[in-house]
């Protein structure tokens, strides 16, 4: 089912999601479903799985350094398919415009079409370690906008070298980010808004937000949006902070403000457990007013560890 559909049957009610990453290489799956176990009683009617950037590892022969390229963190389609078969629940693979040529993501899409995945999420990704700014993948899309282009296009039957007249299209519905605080290359929030306004227009159905830690931030995000004509849900994402260097770690890698009362409170805990508990508080409370306004999903980045999403989602749903 589709995420917009999900919204719609819910009539209202503030619906449970989160994101996961893919184990690296040569570990099991087995370590993702411990993570994924404990927040199924809440019900997500849908779960993200990320894709990762390929990046360069360095191989020691014979005393030389051989540069290679490769993906840590490979199985993106594998896990949506797992994830679906295992818990009967919907899942939205993460689609990159860095590192993947058009020919290969229409590749990909087709996969998740036999898999019978309704639900993207078109994202350009960030830079690799090595670039300062992102570069497109040659024969790559270089925004997240012609990424959605060509999904909604493979919608209609038009493949990139032919068009296919079939009663088996695929319908990806299509998620795309958005950033309360602006993305971190774009000039003004208005601006970034713009750029949301185009993917919209040319068929995305929703809008996954950056995290954020002040709510004012998402609400004032969301006014602005509607009035530039940007109708479709827009789900709030969340992240409890974990471990004290967040401080500096969050705000440097994804340009977002950390209110003072949250920097104070994480400063003057002494254990990383107590900094835990403090994110877990924080995040009680941003969760419980944004689902009091009416926001359609909570969406939770866990990265990979549940615990504490497990402990959020025990108070507010």
């Amino acid at each position: 089912m589709k995420v917009t559909d999900h919204i719609k049957k819910a009539k209202g009610e503030t619906l449970f999601s989160f994101e996961i990453i893919p184990p690296v290489k040569g570990k099991s799956i087995q370590e993702l479903y411990n993570n994924i176990d404990p927040l199924m009683e809440f019900n997500p009617p849908f779960i993200d799985v990320t894709t990762s950037r390929e990046e360069f590892v360095y191989i020691d022969r014979d005393g030389l350094l051989d540069k290679k390229l490769t993906r840590m963190r490979p199985g993106t389609l594998g896990i949506c398919a797992s994830i679906t078969h295992k818990y009967n629940v919907d899942t939205v693979p993460h689609v990159l415009c860095g590192g993947f040529t058009k020919e290969e993501t229409e590749y990909l899409l087709v996969d998740c079409h036999y898999l019978g995945i309704d639900n993207v999420m078109a994202l350009r990704g960030d830079a690799m370690r090595e670039e300062k700014y992102f570069e497109p993948t040659k024969g790559g899309h270089p925004y997240a906008s012609s990424l959605v282009k060509q999904i909604q296009e493979l919608n209609c039957g038009n493949y990139l070298h032919e068009v296919i007249e079939t009663d088996n299209c695929s319908d990806f519905c299509v998620g795309v980010a958005g950033y309360p605080e602006k993305h971190m290359e774009s000039p003004s929030l208005k601006s970034d808004l713009k750029r949301l306004k185009e993917k919209v227009d040319l068929g995305a159905d929703y809008v996954v937000t950056q995290m954020f830690f002040d709510n004012q931030k998402y609400f004032e995000f969301v006014e602005e949006a509607r009035k530039m004509g940007i109708n479709v849900p827009i789900i709030p994402g969340i992240k409890p902070i974990a471990v004290k260097r967040h401080l500096q770690l969050l705000p440097q890698v994804f340009r977002v403000d950390i209110p003072q009362d949250l920097v104070d409170a994480v400063e003057a805990c002494k254990t990383n457990k107590e900094v835990r508990q403090v994110g877990v508080e924080w995040c009680i409370q941003q969760s419980k007013e944004l689902k009091e306004a009416g926001a359609p999903v909570l969406h939770y980045y866990s990265m990979g560890k549940s615990d504490n999403i497990r402990a959020i989602a025990s108070e507010v749903f």
